[in-house]
């Protein structure tokens, strides 16, 4: 007797290989995804379809290991669930997770063998035509999310490699790319001390008797870039399901697409020590209330600043989940120190640590400054009545406030909405997502307020942009897609990007529209190409008259080898 489809489908699934872990993970070493990856909106869409629940959404990146103990019960709950157009989704995505894991999953393995493996090589070719914006901290960014990595008109290219090596429960990874860009006009001396103006920081260095290289202002004329950068490169230690670690590393808190308030991959990486509790912790009792939860700590040294030079910044946040639905997560930031104003110790750092209320103007001017203090609060909901279909969620943050929970007013904000199948077509998913940095108060005024403060007024950007929200400092915007899924790694998608900077902010102000295409195709297992494209309008009176149009066009091809060497 012959099997009905869905029988036969779900045998299927039933049958496909899920590789058990033979290792200790307690012991094992395991690397980070970098957040630019395929596998997060794989697994947020996982997510989202109701197939795994122990996803810290707010807290990124993860490790390959945390995301192999997630698909564990994304393979059960497929194997569980009836057929339909929503398991044959989460089958492909789960498939593809599996095929990128499966050197993790796979044994035999000691705690002391050793391995290697080339993580992935690539090459971005990237033409853009007319005159693209490259300033996060003032007028807007053509190209967003890009570790910083420079861009002008013209033929622009970032050719890399990234790999690790790892032993027992100790990895060494690395990611780096020669990188090529033309000369550029860049800002008139005029436009830079307008802007100098604007951020409150002296345009003449009185030492030197020229302007400051400011790398938060394109002072012209650009010169072009060949040179290589390393994205990420650290040692970490696997300690108790903790990751300790040292070196340049990715980070993005909070559960948007399209950025983070606290930290994105907007700007180039920073040299930081680490501990990021990589697994969810249950605490007797307490976990009763909270759920599990997960916490990371980070500090490092921040480049490209001037009077005060190369402060430091620290972070710490903490993410629960109460319920298999909800996420929430709360988090501080202080960027502290620097050259001329407070000495980088030990007792400078334990200042701005424990400081939580706003210091007067002559603390603020003294050695004794704790820092410019940022909080920041992000949630995901899975919503009732359509768990599998609607995730709401929201990212935001304050400055001089504990939190935005207790200065709403004070707070930036970027909420969204995720739809992860349209009803009859199951591989669309839609996400949009709201942006904006201008609080309705008087200290919002002028730009001095979000991601600038008055000592540390370079504030939230690491040679030259900003590590938080791309929206910037006192703006407004928003972001929306539509994919279609071809399978769990390859897609087609169109979005939309809009932002708007305050005229009291930036003189005439700033108006960005742009429509992007995206499309990722798989040769084979280990090979794809990323094409996109996209259509830009810009308006900005303070630095060039009337409208302009940029168009930027990347192909990018990536192979992933599979093999790992053990030794």
């Amino acid at each position: 007797m012959t099997a009905s489809p869905m029988a036969a489908a779900a045998q299927t699934r039933k049958d496909a290989s899920r590789p058990t872990p033979v290792c200790e993970p307690s012991v094992m070493d395991s690397p980070f995804i970098p957040v630019d990856s395929w596998v997060y909106p794989a697994v947020l869409r996982l997510y989202s379809l109701g197939f795994v629940d122990d996803v810290f959404l707010g807290m990124r990146p993860w490790t390959r290991a945390s995301v192999s103990h997630m698909l564990e019960q994304a393979g059960a709950r497929i194997d569980d669930a009836d057929p339909g157009a929503a398991t044959d989704e989460a089958q492909g995505i789960y498939e593809a997770l599996n095929r990128e894991l499966n050197q993790d999953l796979e044994g035999p393995c000691g705690t002391l063998q050793g391995h290697a493996r080339v993580e992935s090589v690539y090459t971005i070719a990237r033409g853009i035509s007319g005159t693209p914006l490259g300033d996060s901290f003032h007028l807007g960014q053509t190209i967003i999310n890009d570790y910083g990595r420079p861009y002008a008109n013209g033929f622009n290219n970032y050719t890399g490699a990234s790999g690790y090596i790892g032993a027992g429960r100790f990895v060494l990874y690395a990611r780096g790319e020669f990188q090529g860009s033309p000369s550029a006009t860049g800002y008139t001396s005029a436009l830079a001390q307008q802007l100098s103006a604007i951020d409150q920081v002296p345009y003449i260095n009185p030492t030197t008797g020229l302007p400051y290289n400011q790398a938060t202002i394109p002072l012209g004329p650009l010169s072009s870039v060949t040179d290589g950068r390393v994205v990420e490169a650290y040692v970490s230690a696997h300690v108790l399901n903790h990751e300790i670690a040292f070196g340049k590393q990715d980070e993005w808190l909070g559960p948007a697409l399209g950025g983070g308030m606290a930290y994105s991959n907007n700007a180039e990486n920073i040299y930081t020590f680490r501990i990021d509790r990589i697994e969810p912790l249950h605490v007797p009792v307490l976990s009763w209330i909270t759920g599990p939860f997960r916490y990371d700590f980070i500090v490092g040294s921040l480049k490209g600043h001037v009077a005060p030079n190369a402060p430091w910044m620290h972070l710490e946040k903490i993410s629960f989940r109460p319920t298999e639905n909800l996420e929430f997560g709360f988090e501080r930031t202080v960027i502290w120190g620097g050259k001329g104003h407070v000495p980088i110790t030990l007792e400078s750092f334990l200042r701005s640590f424990f400081s939580f209320s706003a210091p007067s103007g002559a603390v603020k001017n003294s050695r004794k400054d704790p820092g410019a203090r940022f909080g920041a609060f992000d949630f995901s909901y899975r919503l009732p009545f359509v768990r599998n279909w609607l995730t709401l969620y929201s990212d935001s943050e304050v400055h001089d406030d504990v939190s935005p929970i207790d200065a709403p007013r004070r707070a930036a904000i970027r909420p969204g909405l995720y739809l992860s199948h349209v009803p009859g077509v199951p591989k669309l998913d839609v996400r949009v997502e709201a942006v904006s940095t201008d609080p309705p108060i008087t200290n919002s005024n002028g730009g001095r307020f979000m991601y600038w403060e008055t000592i540390q007024k370079q504030g939230y950007t690491n040679k030259g942009m900003l590590f938080g929200d791309w929206i910037g400092r006192e703006d407004k915007g928003g972001q929306g897609w539509i994919t279609y899924h071809l399978s769990g790694n390859e897609w087609m998608q169109v979005g939309l990007r809009n932002q708007k900077a305050a005229k009291d902010f930036i003189p005439g102000g700033t108006t960005l529209n742009d429509i992007n295409f995206q499309a990722v195709k798989r040769i084979g297992r280990d090979f794809e190409i990323n094409g996109s494209f996209a259509l830009e309008h810009w308006k900005a009176p303070i630095y060039l008259p009337g409208q302009h149009t940029v168009t930027t066009t990347d192909i990018r091809l990536t192979w992933f080898p599979e093999r790992k060497t053990s030794f």
